[in-house]
């Protein structure tokens, strides 16, 4: 058996299971689970009860591999049980939800007794993954800054400040205008780029000079939440 874990044969004998298959089997799901669940919390935001989650995924999956085995009538129930969970639980970003397909993935390879698969498919995953972080691809390049600037319903926001984000921001959008306080405001949300970092502040302070020192905002935008 022991020979069959870097392999791609099953640990599980043709008999069926037995106590040192069920450990090794278990083992494999325990560490890789944990694997997951630390190597997502790099550069994410996901609370403990998804990481908990992420980790004694692959464990649950296996055992519930295990016991279904190759019979097809139970496989179907155990589908339809899982496919539940899209619907009892809070909707997540596609980030969370590719965390725990790969804990069910990583629990059923393991679950069938395939160690190196379930080995293969943990580090290739997380590896294309932190490939995309490190290269920032799809995120918000760095220089971007949100900023909402509220102005009295009186001015024209036309080209109001585009002398300003001239001097501080290589480019400069206003992406969406919508009225406040009953209509009296106008608050105007404008993607910049800015030249220099640090240069926030003096940006601010000539806008409220410019805007009645009404309420300014200047931030990193919200990276988009893509759903599945």
């Amino acid at each position: 058996m022991f020979e069959n874990i870097l392999s791609f044969r099953s640990v599980i004998p043709n008999t069926g299971i037995d106590g040192a298959s069920f450990a090794v089997c278990l083992g494999a799901a325990a560490l890789l689970g944990i694997v997951i669940s630390l190597c997502f919390r790099f550069r994410g935001r996901s609370g403990q009860s998804l990481l908990l989650t992420v980790a004694v995924l692959p464990l649950i999956v296996t055992v519930i591999g295990m016991l279904v085995g190759n019979r097809l009538g139970a496989g179907i129930a155990v589908a339809g049980t899982f496919s539940l969970v899209r619907f009892r639980s809070q909707p997540g970003t596609a980030r969370e939800i590719c965390a725990v397909l790969l804990s069910c993935a990583v629990g059923f390879a393991c679950g069938a007794g395939y160690i190196l698969i379930a080995l293969l498919l943990t580090v290739s995953t997380l590896l294309i993954g932190f490939v995309y972080l490190l290269l920032n691809v799809g995120g918000v390049a760095t220089g971007v800054r949100a900023l909402k600037i509220t102005i009295p319903e009186s001015l024209d926001y036309e080209g109001l400040f585009d002398d300003l984000l001239g001097r501080f921001a290589s480019s400069w959008t206003l992406v969406r205008v919508r009225t406040t306080a009953m209509g009296s405001l106008y608050e105007l949300t404008y993607e910049i780029v800015l030249r220099k970092s640090g240069t926030e502040k003096k940006l601010l302070d000539e806008i409220r000079c410019r805007n009645g020192n009404l309420e300014v905002q200047c931030g990193r935008p919200v990276e988009p939440k893509g759903e599945l």
